[in-house]
């Protein structure tokens, strides 16, 4: 046992993340907070409305690699793309605008400026590429460590005001946008022995979508503006995420298996290239950072969002995600603290 443990408590692995969250979160209110821990971004009062704020971090070895094992080459590029990416998705599952951010690097003494310059260039082309066009790097910071960490802030407002996690309703209609296993598909063929130099140019789309993912920032406002009852961000895959849409609203969320399917076509090359079913990183595979909502069954859903289910009533205590009716477990998700990675 190790000093930071103790007989007493449990340790933060075996809680998980959702535990740890949950002994957090009730400690954590502040009365200046209008919205604080418990949604993809918190919100603060300011003069004239609201500024809606996320973090995320990313860290060498348990986020990223710089080389995987096979034998791809993970550009600080790419980690630039996608501090900016993972952080814009959570104002966006807000219904909100991303209008500023701040990054923080805590970088190892003997890395190459070189990597810091096409870090920095990443972050730039992904506010442009994005459609971030409103948001300004307007600062950060810098440290020493032994391994590459990057923190990135964002603030933004919610126009057509904030759509939370705690506002779905029995008869809603439960719709995505985005992509949903692309990014799971990708990290398997990281993490494969199959040498990169043998990917063809399907199998590497998969691989950018791990390494350079796209949300669908419009849509956040899209669907905030049709009436979205409830929404967050899919970052560590459909299922957890559900269930945690489904926790917050107390109701239960049903998918549909045959709308599911769809969504598998995308992701064959990765298939057949690994011998996996794909439909595991569909209800599984995170970091596509898709937008999971719910409508109002009368509601006019903008056209990039696919119905897969219906938010139904919860009789128990307990909110299920099922499938074609039957129960789920959402844990199969990615947890930082329960999830083995082989990075």
């Amino acid at each position: 046992m190790t000093n930071r443990q103790t007989n007493e408590f449990p340790s933060v692995s075996e809680l998980g993340e959702q535990g740890i969250l949950d002994a957090m979160l009730p400690l954590l209110a502040t009365r200046q907070a209008t919205l604080g821990p418990g949604d993809d971004a918190g919100a603060l009062k300011v003069e004239g409305g609201e500024v809606i704020v996320s973090v995320d971090t990313l860290v060498e070895n348990q986020d990223f690699r710089l080389s995987w094992p096979s034998g791809f080459k993970h550009r600080a590029y790419d980690v630039g793309w996608k501090s900016i990416a993972q952080n814009v998705s959570d104002i966006n599952a807000m219904g909100g605008v991303p209008t500023g951010a701040v990054v923080s690097l805590s970088l190892p003494g003997d890395l190459s400026v070189e990597w810091v310059k096409d870090f920095a260039a990443g972050v730039a082309a992904a506010v442009e590429s994005l459609g971030a066009s409103e948001m300004a790097i307007v600062g950060g910071d810098l440290g020493r460590s032994t391994e590459i960490s990057i923190t990135t802030t964002v603030l933004g407002e919610c126009r057509y005001g904030k759509v939370l996690r705690s506002g779905a309703r029995t008869g809603d209609l439960i719709a995505v946008a985005g992509r949903l296993g692309s990014a799971g598909a990708g990290l398997a063929v990281l993490e494969s022995s199959k040498q990169w130099q043998s990917w063809n140019r399907s199998v590497r789309r998969l691989v950018d979508a791990q390494c350079r993912p796209e949300p669908p920032l419009a849509s956040g406002p899209r669907a905030a503006e049709a009436g979205a009852t409830s929404m967050m961000d899919i970052s560590d895959g459909l299922l957890r995420d559900a269930e945690r849409l489904a926790k917050s609203s107390k109701v239960n969320f049903n998918f549909n298996s045959r709308d599911l399917e769809a969504f598998k076509a995308r992701l064959e090359p990765a298939s057949l290239w690994l011998k996996q079913d794909s439909l595991s990183w569909v209800l599984e595979g995170g970091e596509d950072f898709g937008l999971l909502a719910t409508f109002p069954a009368a509601a006019e859903i903008p056209e990039e969002f696919a119905v897969i289910g219906e938010v139904q009533h919860q009789p128990g205590r307990r909110s299920l995600t099922k499938i074609d009716g039957e129960v789920v477990n959402g844990s199969h998700g990615f947890d930082h603290f329960k999830t083995r990675r082989t990075i």
